[in-house]
């Protein structure tokens, strides 16, 4: 996001239902606000006729989502956007046009409310922003897939790839991507030599949350026991770059857009500036092929060492934090989608954005 939305809760929110929130449970039900009647024909009708983008987990993805509307309003798509989140203190989704409130993603009632809110209400585009449900939705695609919804979701196989970072490894080395070397802690121990320092990262971690640098055995000692399910990787010394690769609808890499990743600030980009940099675009775009990811935009994280090598380290099937660099660059990821779920054909040159934009990130608030 260009902007950071956060939450100023002044006022106290007891009578939040009156202001369109929607809980979702054993069934759907709806508060009626100010201004609106029980009379649901000509809301029927007109829902008929819009076209339903929901975005899951939506929290602060308040710049992505401004990105889709900008899009849809090019287009001139007659589009309504949805929202869900766990709480009602989310910035983003004080912006949709309809919110819903549903449970945990860990929840067993979670893939059923979401499939409630695709079918009363018509969504074609269902757009995850995190991690958190991404392979409850790749495995039960199908079922969106038969209401009509598409789902911007890897494979299961795909995603357990990427969420899995021992997997992610192995496919790496396996296909021949450079990559840091990553050992249980167990191996780790049991090697008479370890090049300090060393890295250690939950091997189903995400938003850099756990990780730690370690420069001697006493150290991994100590934080191995910290870290829930932690591995030891090799540390790298270089520049660290974000990829936002574009598939297409038919698997096909059509664009990739480098990002050097200049702060960060809690996991997230914070400063970056986009670097068309074309070995780290064609080995990004290989990557990702070779996975078989999309559709959709698959977020690559890698450095870029002072012998122009690159080292992949992450892969994420999803919209990453700092995508909104990359739109504003002329990657407009929101349009091509767009244009693609309505059979048309999008125009996307394989580098057709602006070299050397920096993006500076602030907070702003949204007020309730």
């Amino acid at each position: 996001m260009s902007k950071h939305l956060t939450i100023m809760a002044t006022i106290f929110l007891t009578f939040s239902l009156s202001f369109g929130y929607y809980i979702v449970g054993n069934f759907l039900t709806a508060a009626i606000g100010p201004g609106e009647t029980m009379v649901k024909s000509k809301s029927q009708a007109a829902r008929a006729n819009t076209f339903g983008i929901l975005f899951t987990c939506i929290g602060r993805r308040v710049s992505l989502f401004n990105s889709f509307r900008r899009a849809a309003g090019d287009l001139k798509i007659n589009a309504s956007f949805f929202g869900t989140d766990t709480t009602q203190l989310s910035s983003a989704l004080q912006l949709c046009d309809k919110r819903f409130l549903v449970k945990p993603t860990t929840h067993p009632d979670y893939i059923s409310e979401i499939l409630s809110i695709v079918k009363i209400h018509r969504v074609k585009l269902l757009v995850p922003t995190v991690d958190l449900d991404l392979k409850l939705l790749a495995r039960n695609k199908p079922k969106f897939t038969a209401l009509g919804c598409f789902v911007l979701v890897s494979s299961p196989q795909v995603v357990g790839i990427c969420q899995d970072k021992r997997q992610t490894y192995k496919f790496l080395r396996k296909s021949g991507f450079d990559t840091p070397l990553t050992l249980s802690i167990s191996s780790a121990l049991s090697k008479k030599k370890l090049n300090w320092p060393c890295f250690l990262k939950p091997w189903d971690g995400y938003a850099s949350r756990g990780n730690a640098r370690v420069n001697n055995r006493k150290e991994l000692l100590v934080f191995a026991k910290r870290i829930p399910n932690a591995i030891c990787q090799e540390f790298i010394e270089g520049i660290e770059h974000t990829c936002d690769v574009y598939v297409d609808f038919d698997m096909n890499v059509r664009c990739v857009v480098p990002r050097r990743r200049i702060e960060i600030r809690a996991g997230e980009i914070s400063k970056g500036q986009v670097v068309k940099h074309k070995y780290i675009m064609t080995e990004a775009a290989r990557l990702v092929q070779t996975l078989g990811a999309g559709p959709g935009v698959i977020t690559l994280q890698l450095f870029l060492n002072e012998n122009n090598r690159v080292k992949f380290i992450e892969i994420n099937p999803r919209f990453g934090g700092g995508v909104p660099l990359s739109i504003k660059a002329g990657a407009n990821f929101p349009k091509w989608i767009l244009q693609e779920l309505l059979g048309r054909k999008p125009n996307i040159p394989f580098d057709g954005f602006k070299d050397n934009l920096i993006m500076l990130r602030y907070d702003s608030e949204v007020w309730l």
